[in-house]
């Protein structure tokens, strides 16, 4: 599944954001999900990071997990991120909005990016044992759903994944 799903995968280099001319609008904002991936470290979390970017690419929204900081099992980035933005536009509808994340959704982030009616998500890193957005399932694409997320992947991904490795083997030693 995973070649078959990358080659439907668009990447988006010809959008870009006019603060940043030398890099696209996605890897800019996937800058903006890394500082937040970042910040999960300090307080033990596995580093994830996501950014809402509303219709004119303003940040609505930011959230990093926090399931260990706390101890809640959906302290995860993407849900803090839509939370945080749904309170700021005063809806839950963010059919407007796209969803920036350093690490392929799970079943329960990409649920939610359904229900939130995000029409976008760019992720960074793949997660090959439990993204739910191609790589083990793909559940933002399910026909049997009422809404459909375009999925940009890929980008920033080498950084994105070097964050989670380095992290990992930090936890073994």
């Amino acid at each position: 599944m995973g070649s078959t799903y990358r080659r439907r995968v668009r990447h988006d280099a010809s959008m870009t954001d006019p603060r940043r001319p030398e890099q696209t609008a996605d890897a800019w904002a996937m800058g903006l999900a890394l500082d937040e991936a970042r910040r999960a470290v300090m307080t033990g979390d596995v580093p994830v990071g996501a950014v809402v970017l509303g219709p004119t690419w303003d940040v609505v929204g930011r959230g990093r997990n926090v399931r260990e900081a706390r101890a809640d099992p959906t302290g995860h980035a993407e849900i803090l991120a839509l939370r945080a933005a749904s309170e700021r536009l005063g809806r839950w509808r963010l059919d407007d909005c796209t969803l920036v994340v350093t690490l392929e959704p799970c079943l329960m982030c990409a649920g939610a990016t359904v229900l939130a009616r995000i029409p976008r998500l760019v992720l960074g890193a793949w997660d090959p044992k439990a993204g739910a957005c191609g790589s083990q399932w793909d559940v933002v694409r399910d026909r049997r759903l009422n809404h459909r997320v375009e999925v940009v992947g890929g980008v920033r991904a080498e950084e994105c994944g070097l964050l989670l490795q380095r992290f990992f083997e930090a936890q073994r030693d």
